[in-house]
């Protein structure tokens, strides 16, 4: 996938994982253990990276079970925040599902997070429950809105 910006969506490993880690941590208050990272690199997750002039910005990590595709992360560096790479890497995602045969994707998203909300509502995800006290806040904790697209 590229567009005129010189963006381009391909798979990573864990040789690729450095950079991707550190977008996860200049990106997220609470961002994801290395070795939970890791540790969703093969297998049955799919990990795709958007690179812009061959630079990483973001990336997703996807779970795939049977026929149905949860998107477990998605992540832009705070820098290249706003640019439509969002748009790019969650398209890419679905497209992904599709391609898998799932009938169902599914996330979950910070309560607070109304940019995500968007984007996710954007793409035809609706909220389907919530997990009340779910992701750690500076103080306290936040409820997960869990959300569902069906294909």
């Amino acid at each position: 996938m590229s567009n005129s910006n010189a963006a381009t969506i391909s798979e990573y490993t864990k040789a690729d994982a450095k950079p991707i880690f550190d977008i996860e941590m200049a990106a997220n208050p609470f961002p994801w253990t290395e070795k939970t990272f890791l540790s969703c690199i093969g297998g049955r997750y799919h990990c795709r990276q958007l690179r812009v002039n061959d630079k990483p910005v973001g990336f997703y990590v996807g779970e795939l079970v049977v026929d149905e595709m949860t998107l477990m992360e998605i992540c832009v560096h705070p820098e290249h925040q706003g640019n439509g790479y969002g748009q790019l890497l969650l398209g890419d995602f679905i497209q992904l599902a599709k391609s898998k045969q799932c009938n169902v994707c599914h996330l979950e998203v910070r309560s607070k997070n109304i940019a995500a909300q968007m984007l996710y509502m954007n793409n035809g995800f609706i909220q389907v429950g919530k997990r009340t006290g779910y992701y750690p806040a500076k103080v306290g904790y936040e409820d997960a809105l869990l959300m569902s697209l069906t294909l």
